[in-house]
């Protein structure tokens, strides 16, 4: 079975940091970039964030734009992907704009032992659907496969980044630097610690480099069917080629 296209998004600080410690949200990018982003939402077939950032932010992971959402339903499809969240103990408020805005299919993976529990005290709001004892992503993908979701875009946060990552089942890294620091230890990080597949001997294919407005778009190639997608995507090559105001990096 082919296992969806996985595209990892996040915006974070110059130091690694997804968000400030404070409740409140630290936007990291701007107007332009949230558009590029919207296009990524209308384009894929589910977006997933983790469980703590259904409670951190509380996202409705909609498409924006009403053409976008237009586009989308000619093309006979609902007018915002798929909602996929994961967790391991069902803290997840049922009230949470990831359950109630839009009428769209929700989908939440829980370990087999807590799926009864977690199915009742969410009341129908969504599909709870039981993986093993330990939820991995490469089980995840496969489940959302047979769902029919050919493209999987990950929201975050660090926690389900770095899941996702650990485990190589990701294909590709859109990772926005904003130009400031945020230098507070309890902050949330764009991934924690691990071994990663990524090292200094197995490096990620760096396939485009955009300026948008004062913040950076850094594109990886983390598979062989992404790295396909810009088969002259060497860093020199892309920074040639946009000096000549040419786009390897755009697929759509």
């Amino acid at each position: 079975m082919t296992l969806p296209y996985v595209t990892l998004s996040c915006a974070m600080s110059l130091d690694g940091y997804l968000d400030g410690a404070a409740p409140q949200r630290l936007i990291m990018s701007n107007a332009e970039d949230f558009d590029r982003v919207d296009q990524l939402r209308a384009d894929s077939d589910a977006i997933m964030v983790g469980a703590s950032t259904v409670r951190r932010d509380d996202p409705r992971l909609l498409v924006r734009s009403e053409d976008r959402r237009r586009g989308r339903v000619e093309q006979g499809r609902s007018d915002s992907p798929v909602k996929v969240t994961v967790t391991g103990s069902g803290d997840l408020p049922a009230d949470s704009r990831f359950f109630t805005a839009g009428d769209v299919e929700k989908l939440v993976y829980c370990p087999r032992s807590a799926a009864a529990r977690i199915a009742s005290a969410l009341g129908g709001t969504a599909t709870v659907v039981a993986l093993g004892d330990l939820v991995t992503m490469r089980d995840v993908a496969h489940d959302l496969a047979a769902r029919g979701i050919r493209r999987l875009m990950v929201e975050g946060g660090g926690r389900l980044h770095t899941q996702f990552l650990r485990e190589d089942v990701a294909d590709e890294l859109q990772l926005v630097i904003a130009p400031f620091f945020v230098g507070e230890p309890r902050a949330p990080r764009f991934v924690e610690g691990g071994a990663f597949p990524w090292t200094a001997t197995r490096r990620a294919r760096l396939a485009e480099t955009r300026q948008i407005g004062d913040v950076v778009l850094l594109r990886y190639a983390l598979s062989e069917r992404a790295a396909s997608r810009w088969p002259s995507a060497e860093p020199d090559a892309v920074a040639t080629a946009h000096r000549r105001g040419v786009d390897h990096g755009s697929s759509r």
